[in-house]
């Protein structure tokens, strides 16, 4: 299984290093090449590859050209200030480094950290950006969940504020915090329903935690994307929906936007896949808005919830376990003995499902990979009831589920 990381930096430091002697080869021999390239005739310099909308004016724009440039340091220029850096500090242990002559002396060389000293270090990082001009910022759930550390927003003008977490959602993997203050400048969502494959898209964050505000550029390579996700820690999530770019997103770009060519989010950063090269993940923007709205008006994240536990049908759970069909989703118990497969007193208990029934289908929807069960339950809106096509024991039924607010603590 490929590994995917969430794109968060937590105590990791970079030394990056250039061979000036490689370099110069490799610039000789490309050198050589483009002459000989030109001097034949196979090589057009400037040539346009592709065209890009100008939404502005409504003609396109050729890719590579001063226009298409021109745009984008435009729309750069004016997001940027709404683009922010979250910094994780912690008190942590003093480290007491001891002579190493004491050895020799009958003392201890050893370095350990003193657990009665500690001092407030900045230990990781991440990314976010305003939503409103009064100082409420978008982020991802596992840039700020440890609820023992502190905050700090770090705007592009490099003043700092001390920020308040408000809301946070595990299973989406979106937080929302707010900070004190007036006239942020703040960013607009776009419809994610509309992306398209090839779309140009920007991507801008807290590279590596370091380089704040660093820019990206590339399109949209895959949507609809399911994938499980890691810290490198043994937490994991899945995230379904999720968009796919080739622009790069690194380790700190996490809770940043990514942007189409207007300057609207299309989706948030959450995700980076080991070992490939340019293959990044975010939530789509539709999700995060309908967070952050809620959480702008009532305080809280008001999602939909069923109330069961789930592993999706493959081919090979179907094979494994002699089951008839090869879709939808088994509700299973979870990990341990207390993650029961159907909740007590929640919209399924009320509605009679039961542990190992198949859930294959809602409001007509057929569940496979393009349309997970998670994906769909979160377009709906708490109260509204949906009908649910259920393989219980080899027989299919149609149940009627009325969706209530999750708890807070799921």
């Amino acid at each position: 299984m490929t590994k995917i990381t969430k794109s968060t930096v937590i105590n990791n430091k970079r030394v990056i290093a250039i061979s000036f002697f490689t370099s110069l080869a490799t610039t000789a021999v490309l050198a050589a090449i483009t002459l000989a390239l030109v001097a034949t005739g196979m090589l057009t310099i400037g040539t346009n590859i592709g065209r890009l909308n100008n939404y502005q004016s409504g003609k396109p724009i050729p890719t590579g050209t001063a226009a298409e440039e021109s745009q984008v340091i435009n729309v750069v220029a004016k997001v940027n200030p709404a683009v922010v850096s979250i910094i994780v500090s912690k008190d942590m242990p003093v480290v007491e480094q001891y002579n190493p002559f004491d050895y020799y002396f009958g003392g201890d060389n050893s370095t350990q950290p003193n657990q009665n000293s500690t001092k407030k270090q900045e230990i990781g990082g991440g990314s976010g950006f305003f939503v409103s001009a009064d100082g409420y910022i978008v982020t991802n759930n596992h840039v700020v969940e440890d609820s023992t550390a502190e905050y700090t927003v770090l705007t592009n003008s490099s003043k700092r504020y001390t920020a308040k977490i408000l809301a946070k959602d595990s299973t989406l993997d979106v937080a929302v915090l707010k900070i004190d203050g007036n006239n942020f400048s703040y960013l607009s969502f776009a419809d994610s329903g509309t992306i398209k494959l090839g779309q140009t898209v920007i991507a801008i964050g807290n590279a590596l935690a370091e380089y704040q505000n660093s820019i990206s550029m590339g399109v949209v390579s895959g949507l609809s994307r399911s994938i499980t996700a890691s810290d490198g820690a043994g937490s994991s999530e899945q995230l379904d929906g999720v968009i796919q770019t080739d622009a790069a997103i690194n380790p700190g770009n996490s809770g940043g936007p990514l942007l189409d060519i207007k300057g609207n989010v299309i989706g948030v950063n959450v995700a980076i896949q080991n070992g490939a090269e340019n293959i990044g993940f975010a939530l789509p923007s539709n999700l995060v808005k309908s967070v952050a709205e809620s959480v702008i008006k009532t305080g809280e994240i008001i999602r939909p919830y069923i109330g069961i536990r789930f592993t999706p049908v493959t081919e090979t759970l179907k094979e494994n376990n002699n089951l008839s069909v090869d879709y939808g989703v088994l509700v299973s118990k979870g990990s341990t003995a207390n993650d029961l497969a159907v909740i007590p007193g929640s919209p399924a208990d009320k509605a009679g499902i039961v542990e190992n029934d198949i859930i294959l289908e809602i409001d007509g929807v057929k569940l496979d990979s393009t349309k997970s069960f998670s994906s769909i339950i979160r377009q709906k809106q708490v109260g509204r009831t949906v009908t649910l096509k259920i393989l219980h024991k080899n027989d299919t039924k149609e149940v009627k589920v009325k969706l209530e607010k999750a708890p807070n603590n799921l």
